[in-house]
């Protein structure tokens, strides 16, 4: 009778074993930032009862995309008669707005400091941010909803999706303490709430962007800026 001999477990296999035990018990390594790319947002309108009697909706983009690179952002929005191109530096809470009216053969720009900015959101302060435990998918990213509130007690909700990562160029700066990404979110502007909801992301390159006005551009005041933008809200 042959008796077959068990080969010898030798020590790389013991190191191997042990390396493959381990590994599901490791923790994962830190998510890569995307550092730049493009936000494509599907936006709709809550309008008030006032509102709706002279803004037409319908009229009003249905489309957002935001590009990225690094610290500042780059929005832009066609509204018909003009193209608006709003570049914000997110941390440093600053921007340029810049206003393309091919039709009336126009280039109008404007600098936003950090007090322009929270005067055209309302001087809202936001607090009380609070996880509901609710989750959904929203653009393909698991996302986590969060009630809050502003500093007139009006309620909020937005969701954040914790595994995308993205610059601080990206990143609304009231969501920043959230550690992940609003994937759905209410924007006020000019009273009006804007619901932008995440389609998809795209890494890819971007920028570089600016905060500088390009040539040949007339600087404007904001306030003459802000009852532009108004009336081609229809917010007049």
């Amino acid at each position: 009778m042959i008796i077959k001999k068990t080969p010898p477990f030798r020590a790389r296999n013991l190191v191997l074993l042990t390396v493959m035990m381990a590994a599901g018990s490791l923790p994962l390594k830190a998510q890569k930032i995307i550092n730049q790319g493009t936000l494509t947002y599907d936006i709709s309108y809550d309008l008030n009862d006032d509102q709706k009697k002279t803004i037409d909706a319908a009229q009003l983009p249905s489309i957002s995309k935001v590009k990225f690179n690094g610290s500042l952002s780059k929005m832009e929005i066609d509204m018909g008669l003009a193209t608006l191109k709003m570049i914000v530096d997110g941390p440093g809470r600053s921007a340029i707005l810049l206003v393309d009216a091919p039709l009336f053969q126009k280039l109008y720009a404007t600098k936003f400091t950090k007090e322009d900015l929270e005067k055209q959101g309302g001087n809202l302060i936001f607090k009380n941010f609070k996880t509901t435990g609710e989750r959904k998918q929203i653009g393909g990213y698991d996302a986590e909803k969060y009630n809050y509130q502003d500093n007139n007690n009006e309620n909020y909700e937005v969701w954040i999706a914790p595994d995308l990562q993205l610059s601080p160029g990206a990143i609304l700066p009231e969501f920043a303490e959230l550690k992940g990404t609003p994937v759905k979110y209410i924007s006020i502007q000019y009273g009006v709430k804007n619901i932008l909801t995440l389609k998809n992301v795209k890494e890819e390159k971007t920028g570089p962007f600016s905060l500088t006005i390009p040539s040949g551009y007339e600087l404007k005041s904001v306030q003459e800026i802000d009852e532009m933008f108004k009336m081609l809200k229809g917010t007049n």
